[in-house]
């Protein structure tokens, strides 16, 4: 009867730990959805692809050069092979992990206005505002900025 009972308990302890790693993977989906930066100049489209999240701009309010007419190009891109890929499309938010409490880590952001590169962290505020802190070396030496949510997941 005790074994009966040491087994039923490691089963119980087993799903519930296997339960919890579910629910902790399925938080970091917050994430996925539209949001527009506090500038309101473009929307980012975030996804997850191979258990990272990483967003795109999908929509800009000029997208257009107004000198040309063309499509807005990563003109500030330090590679110069990048400089003629078009803005609308372009992965701006790379390699984020979620680590819990509405936290994603170990990520970049890339700044077209100013071609830079920098180590990112997204934190949910709720579940329509994410802070999103750009930094280079220390968090501490970083710019906050807000963002919104302008559309969510779809439910599967």
């Amino acid at each position: 009867m005790r074994s009966l009972t040491l087994l039923s308990f490691v089963a119980f302890l087993f799903f519930a730990v296997n339960d919890v790693q579910a629910q902790n993977d399925d938080s970091g989906d917050a994430l996925i959805g539209v949001w527009q930066p506090s500038h309101g100049k473009a929307r980012i489209k975030v996804d997850k692809i191979s258990g990272k999240y990483y967003g795109k701009i999908v929509w800009l309010r000029e997208p257009n050069d107004p000198d040309t007419g063309e499509p807005k190009l990563d003109k500030n891109n330090p590679d110069e092979s990048m400089q003629n890929v078009p803005l609308r499309g372009y992965r701006m938010l790379k390699d984020f992990e979620y680590v819990g409490d509405g936290v994603w880590e170990n990520g970049t952001i890339y700044d077209p206005e100013n071609g830079k590169t920098y180590s990112c962290v997204i934190k949910l505020k709720d579940d329509n505002t994410l802070d999103i802190r750009g930094y280079i070396g220390v968090k501490t030496f970083g710019r906050t900025d807000v963002w919104k949510r302008l559309e969510m997941k779809k439910k599967k």
